[in-house]
């Protein structure tokens, strides 16, 4: 079993947030897979998927943004799975809009999320994607809180589409065929398609 965590805030007035970014990948994956979040378990909300061969739980604590470390570490005790058996997914101010970046481990870059389930697990080494937001204008509170404007929902609707191949990515193929894939600026992986499809059509 693999588990996959959406990092957000569980109250609806929180929904359409950047902050609940990785809320909206694991929806559009369970939907996909024709689950819905019907469960509570490790103080979340839970669906279990079947992604290529693997059997994976999707999890969305419950616990709000700065204590989403519990429920990780308790999925993870309960399955008996060590950290590198879960992705987490979350928002980052630190990049582009549309942006994304899947890592094999790291800091948590001033992500109260990232920096809970780095507290609970008691280590950095875990897989992350991380969907860029774009940069904080004023209170990154605030902004992180704030809704996306109508061009900004168009493009983080997506990347967010975007971001759910990226997970399939890294259930089927691993964290660096992920990061290969994913991680150039949307610009350049558009570039390399169109290289690609001029010699394929010459």
């Amino acid at each position: 079993m693999l588990v996959v965590v959406g990092l957000g805030n569980p109250e609806e007035e929180y929904g359409g947030t950047r902050h609940n970014v990785g809320f909206r990948v694991l929806d559009v994956l369970a939907a996909e897979c024709g689950e819905e979040f019907g469960r509570s378990r490790f103080e979340s909300r839970v669906a279990e998927v079947r992604l290529g061969e693997e059997k994976v739980l999707l999890l969305k604590p419950q616990t709000y943004m700065n204590r989403s470390g519990r429920a990780c570490r308790a999925a993870l005790a309960f399955h008996k799975l060590e950290p590198e058996a879960m992705l987490v997914v979350c928002d980052d101010f630190n990049l582009e809009l549309g942006r994304l970046r899947a890592r094999r481990d790291g800091s948590a870059g001033g992500h109260n999320g990232l920096e809970s389930v780095i507290s609970e697990l008691g280590t950095r080494e875990f897989p992350r994607l991380r969907l860029g937001i774009g940069a904080a204008r004023g209170s990154t509170t605030n902004y992180v809180l704030g809704r996306f404007g109508t061009e900004e929902e168009e493009v983080i609707s997506e990347t967010i589409v975007r971001a759910a191949d990226a997970v399939r990515s890294w259930i089927t193929e691993g964290i660096e065929a992920c990061m290969n894939r994913f991680n150039a600026a949307p610009t350049e992986r558009d570039e390399g398609r169109g290289r690609d499809s001029a010699e394929e059509t010459s």
